[in-house]
């Protein structure tokens, strides 16, 4: 008949091993590390997204302002201070016109005749651009956070360029801070 052993257990013995406050860190480092890296990751694609948007937006525009111009003897419409063209609304499909992809921006028609341009060269420009500051409030811009728009002012936008020597606006030169879509 086998014989019952009481085991007796050790103090050593009656400790569970957890982890150590150093492990607990590394792995709180790890994974504020890996959310940081999917964090940049999204507001990288979120800005892509935005010119994408821009462009698609830019286009639809642009087709409007064509088909404008083919139904009104190849004139386009007169300039738009922070906005869009009246006359154009029946080209556009659907959307939150002028408001553009960007917070606080609209888009803006320019239509600039040579005597319109503050410097060189002096010759018709037409351009759709992006403006991210209410007009006459250059306190309230809310510029994109890239890189291509670390120097921008009051004055400066996105725009698509149609014809002419496009800018950032009419009373600034051509190297005046902007970002051409299509240039």
């Amino acid at each position: 008949m086998p014989i019952y052993q009481s085991k007796t257990i050790s103090p050593q013995q009656k400790l569970v091993r957890g982890f150590t406050l150093i492990e607990l860190l590394v792995v709180i480092s790890i994974i504020g590390i890996l959310a940081l890296i999917v964090l940049t990751s999204l507001n990288s694609a979120k800005e892509q997204a935005r010119i994408v948007k821009t462009k698609e937006e830019f286009l639809s525009i642009f087709e409007a302002l064509e088909l404008y111009s083919s139904s009104n003897n190849g004139i386009y419409p007169p300039d738009a201070d922070r906005g869009l063209p009246s006359g154009i609304e029946k080209y556009l499909s659907g959307g939150n016109w002028p408001n553009a992809p960007w917070p606080g921006s609209v888009f803006d028609w320019d239509n600039w005749a040579p005597s319109d341009l503050s410097y060189p060269p002096y010759s018709q420009v037409y351009q759709i651009s992006v403006r991210f500051c209410p007009e006459g409030q250059p306190d309230q811009c809310q510029f994109p956070n890239e890189s291509w728009a670390q120097n921008f002012d009051y004055y400066s936008s996105v725009y698509y360029c149609i014809s002419g020597p496009c800018r950032a606006h009419a009373s600034q030169p051509v190297d005046h801070p902007a970002y051409c879509i299509n240039c």
